[in-house]
């Protein structure tokens, strides 16, 4: 992740702690999940981390680079199935990135993002940590149901991923509204009705797996 501790490591001198990086990241995260991103201080942090501003500097550059590398934590060890079952896959997949994205403080992304987006450097690496990874796992579970023939191999991947996506990123970016398990099941069923090569087949494969004869009804 290009947002974690973005200086270069001194070839002289004593060696940086990870315990102290490791104190931190859990404190930035405990600021930002109690109060939001405007609230976020390196004195409070440091005072929570027992460590020093300086310190703190040392590693990340600035407030918005040390709040990405703590959401980075939080976010980069999310992982997405491989089940075999495209509407499974799909639908736990994105359930898993919008309970990642729910245990961010509503008044953390948006304030973020603003103080992001006057440097182009610090925008690529709010994209890179926060939008990026998910992107990316949805893309490989959209590959593998190519690959198996569950797809149509003309579906264009980035229009897909974009109308997937922001059933995550928008509502966690503006806050407005919750995204409720049952919203994530219908957009998977909407799209898969589009990009499916025999959408009726994956239901049936879906009920075969999962033992649920209500999973996603085939009905026009």
């Amino acid at each position: 992740m290009t947002s974690q501790s973005d200086s270069t490591p001194s070839h002289s001198g004593r060696p940086r702690d990870p315990q102290i990086d490791m104190a931190v990241l859990e404190a930035t995260l405990t600021v930002l999940d109690e109060s939001g991103y405007g609230q976020l201080a390196i004195e409070e942090v440091a005072r929570r981390a027992g460590t020093t501003k300086p310190a703190i500097y040392r590693r990340w550059s600035n407030r918005p680079r040390l709040a990405l590398a703590a959401l980075a934590t939080r976010l980069g060890g999310v992982e997405t199935p491989d089940s075999g079952c495209t509407i499974c896959d799909l639908t736990e997949g994105l359930n898993v990135f919008v309970a990642a994205f729910r245990r961010i403080h509503p008044d953390v992304l948006s304030p973020l993002l603003a103080d992001c987006t006057a440097d182009s450097r610090l925008h690529d690496e709010f994209m890179t940590t926060l939008f990026d990874p998910p992107r990316a796992a949805v893309a490989r579970m959209l590959d593998h149901a190519v690959a198996r023939g569950d797809l149509r191999a003309d579906l264009d991947r980035g229009l897909i991923l974009d109308m997937l996506g922001s059933l995550v990123y928008y509502r966690a970016l503006f806050g407005h509204a919750p995204t409720t398990e049952s919203e994530v099941d219908h957009a998977v069923e909407a799209l898969l009705r589009g990009i499916a090569t025999d959408y009726p087949a994956l239901v049936e494969h879906s009920r075969q797996l999962t033992g649920d004869p209500q999973t996603h009804n085939t009905h026009a």
